[in-house]
């Protein structure tokens, strides 16, 4: 019995034989061939792939796939599918495309295949042939020895050359001339002759085996005249010798794959900070420029006033803005929790942590920033531990001995005043001046009422694009009431107000009483108050009217007797009515 090569070899050689047995494998084809984990970083890459590239395949490993395209959009649209996927860019004059499969294995991502090909110029069909007969026989000396085959067929996807036999037990000679599609289970081959286009690297299942199979067109003068399908592993799981390191890595980071799907990027920036305030615009001028800094920053102001907005957008303007930006409340977790969210813990640190460990906030947002919100609720005890933090610029886990050093732009926030708490013993005195290098008290709404008008339209017009809503107007009336609010609950109060309200009205314009009853209960009052005002409470009223009998007009397709009954009016009322407004039918 013949000994199948690839048997021998793999019982004979180590692991590092056997990755520069298939490296030669892949450096005899004729595309670039790279490698990545689900991270995106590269693994592996063939020869060919450094001039496609332009860098050396050494310096490819373990960098980002967009870092060595030089494509971050493109790649990141194109690895963000799974399956199979193609794009194309430009390259140092050349024209590359890449084709991508995702290589998953009990659910689970294991590794992306990339095909590189320059396609500047594409070569006459005669060269075409004769280097796909050449590449044939070349390949035929490697895949006579081993699990691999080829089978040729011709425009009409009937086989002109198959080499399947010890991989299918089928021999050539009872299938030439044969349908390709009633000999090969799954196969796309007879596609590929008919509309030319590739498919390379493609997981499909033949006689009970995932295997890895490519399909590529033969041209001839301009036309497709036949296809050629090779298969390079019997069964896909014989690439985990390949894929051993992206194993490795694969459970180094289990433990961390939680908490990295929660990281959040900063999603504003400060052109969403809307505002014609001098004293807002030139607290956006500091925020500028303390973005550009490594300091801390200590950012107050009422509750509602936009606080996290400037935080994000300090990160969002910084140079570690393509660094993390996370986010703790520190009122909302609970004291004993507190000091395992912000600086983790490792495995059997406590009764009930995780058997792997867990990373805390501080070590998540390591190269970029971190927003300690409601700093003035952290307990004493934490104060002290942040201090030191803050101090050393490193930190440990909870049962951890280990350092880990840290790179990171710390904002804190508060609606609380820190000066009375520090002298009522509340906060630490050292801890508030290490916070408060650079302060930005944001002004409340009542104090920046100027603001009103404009952030109403703004917040108006976000909210019809992102509930998918006709597009409304605010009636001068209805900032007018707004501007008379003291808007305790600050630009969050008025966000709330315009969303219900844009619910709320019935037309394309959002009128007084479309608003809350509150402040409509509030205008009333300032108006009684107010005898010069009196005209706009009839206007209210007024307005109240003509919309009700309206509606109820229609709602009675024009029947005055029923539409006075829905209004709980006689009809005699609603002739007055309809004639003092004016209205018809």
């Amino acid at each position: 019995m013949t000994i199948n090569i690839i048997d021998y070899l793999f019982s004979k050689l180590d692991n590092k034989e056997k990755f520069n047995f298939l490296d030669n494998i892949f450096n005899a084809v004729f595309d670039g061939i790279v490698l990545i984990n689900p991270f995106g970083e590269v693994i592996y890459a063939n020869r060919l792939s450094e001039d496609l590239l332009s860098m050396k395949r050494t310096e490819m490993i373990d960098k980002s796939f967009d870092e060595v395209c030089r494509q971050k959009e493109l790649v990141k649209e194109l690895l963000k599918k799974t399956g199979k996927s193609s794009t194309n860019f430009r390259l140092n004059n050349k024209h590359i495309t890449l084709k991508s499969n995702s290589f998953i294995s009990n659910g689970k991502l294991i590794a992306t295949i990339i095909i590189i090909r320059n396609v500047t110029e594409e070569k006459d069909s005669e060269n075409q042939l004769k280097e796909m007969k050449n590449s044939l026989e070349t390949m035929e000396d490697i895949l006579d020895n081993a699990y691999q085959g080829i089978v040729l067929v011709d425009r009409e996807g009937r086989i002109v050359k198959f080499n399947y036999e010890k991989l299918m037990g089928i021999k050539e000679e009872d299938v030439l001339g044969k349908p390709v599609e009633d000999v090969i289970d799954n196969t796309r081959i007879h596609i590929v002759a008919k509309t030319g286009i590739k498919e390379l690297c493609q997981v499909q299942r033949i006689q009970g085996h995932d295997m890895i199979a490519s399909r590529t067109p033969i041209v001839k003068n301009g036309e497709v005249i036949g296809a050629v399908g090779t298969v390079l592993f019997k069964d896909v799981k014989e690439l985990k010798s390949l894929v051993q390191k992206l194993l490795q890595l694969e459970k180094k980071f289990d433990s961390y794959k939680d908490e990295i799907q929660r990281m959040q990027e900063a999603k504003y920036s400060f052109e969403n900070i809307i505002t014609n305030n001098k004293k807002m615009e030139h607290l956006k001028e500091i925020a500028q420029r303390a973005a550009e800094s490594n300091s801390t920053i200590l950012i107050d102001g009422e509750s509602g006033t936009g606080k996290e907005l400037f935080a994000h957008a300090i990160h969002k303007a910084s140079h570690r803005k393509y660094g993390a930006f996370i986010s703790i409340n520190c009122a909302a977790i609970p004291r004993e929790l507190l000091e395992a969210e912000l600086f983790g813990y490792e495995e059997g640190a406590f009764t009930g942590a995780k058997r792997e460990g867990k990373p805390g906030k501080f070590e998540l947002a390591n190269g970029g920033t971190i927003l300690l919100d409601e700093i003035g609720s952290m307990p004493m005890e934490m104060q002290a531990k942040l201090l030191r933090v803050l101090e050393e610029r490193a930190f440990e886990r909870i049962g951890g001995t280990m350092k880990i050093d840290l790179d990171i732009r710390i904002i804190s926030s508060t609606n609380e005043n820190l000066e009375d708490a520090v002298k009522r013993g509340k906060f630490r005195q050292d801890l508030y001046y290490r916070l408060n290098v650079i302060r930005i008290n944001i002004l409340p709404l009542r104090e920046r009422k100027d603001d009103i008008e404009l952030l109403s339209r703004y917040i108006l017009d976000d909210l019809v694009v992102k509930l998918d809503m006709e597009k409304k107007d605010l009636a001068d009336d209805t900032i007018k009431v707004l501007k008379k609010h003291s808007w305790p609950g600050n630009v969050r109060e008025l966000r709330n107000i315009i969303e219900r309200s844009l619910n709320i009205a019935s037309g394309n314009t959002i009128y007084p009483k479309d608003l809350p009853e509150y402040l409509i209960d509030e205008e009333i009052e300032a108006i009684l108050e107010n005898e010069e005002e009196t005209v706009l409470l009839k206007k209210i009223v007024a307005d109240a009217e003509i919309d009700a009998i309206k509606r109820a007009l229609k709602q009675s397709a024009g029947n005055k007797t029923l539409a006075a009954k829905k209004l709980g009016i006689h009809r005699t009322a609603l002739y007055k009515k309809m004639d003092m407004y004016r209205i018809e039918v």
